[in-house]
């Protein structure tokens, strides 16, 4: 059975998940901030995550909602673009949670893990996603006549 709590970081503690069956389920509430850009102004992030226990790791599933600010490709201007993230990563542990022994590494070295304290970071997960959701060339309205008619 699944329990729904609200989170207020990207951080999860999954050591009890990881204990239970595989198909057991935790829901969460999303509500934190990602740095798109290192250095950068943090953007507010929301939505729901539902972390499944697998045979070997633990799948995030959820939709998030987050807004960034970015120049539009045609009059230069900074905006506010909004993006909708539908988030799916395997995430796995490190330690075995019933002996404490190491495991070995994800054969895929770009795989997310669970770290040794069984905490679960969705920071980057989050990150890489908005990444790719940014458009290629942002405009701030659909019919902005760019820099050229002085107008912005």
């Amino acid at each position: 059975m699944g329990i729904t709590t609200t989170m207020d970081n990207m951080q999860l503690n999954v050591s009890q998940l990881l204990k239970e069956a595989i198909g057991a389920t935790r829901q969460y509430e999303v509500e934190g901030t990602v740095d798109i850009e290192d250095g950068g102004r943090g953007s507010r992030v929301q939505g729901w995550v539902k972390l499944t226990r697998t045979n070997r790791s633990i799948l995030v599933t959820g939709k998030l909602q987050m807004a960034v600010d970015v120049v539009c490709a045609r009059c230069l201007s900074t905006f506010v673009c909004p993006l909708d993230l539908d988030i799916e990563e395997e995430y796995f542990p490190m330690l075995d949670i019933s002996s404490g022994m190491s495991l070995p590494a994800p054969e895929e070295p770009s795989s997310f893990t669970i770290d040794e304290h069984q905490m679960l970071d969705l920071t980057e997960a989050v990150r890489q996603y908005a990444v790719i959701a940014i458009p290629m060339k942002p405009l701030c309205k659909p019919d902005c006549p760019g820099i050229a008619s002085g107008l912005n």
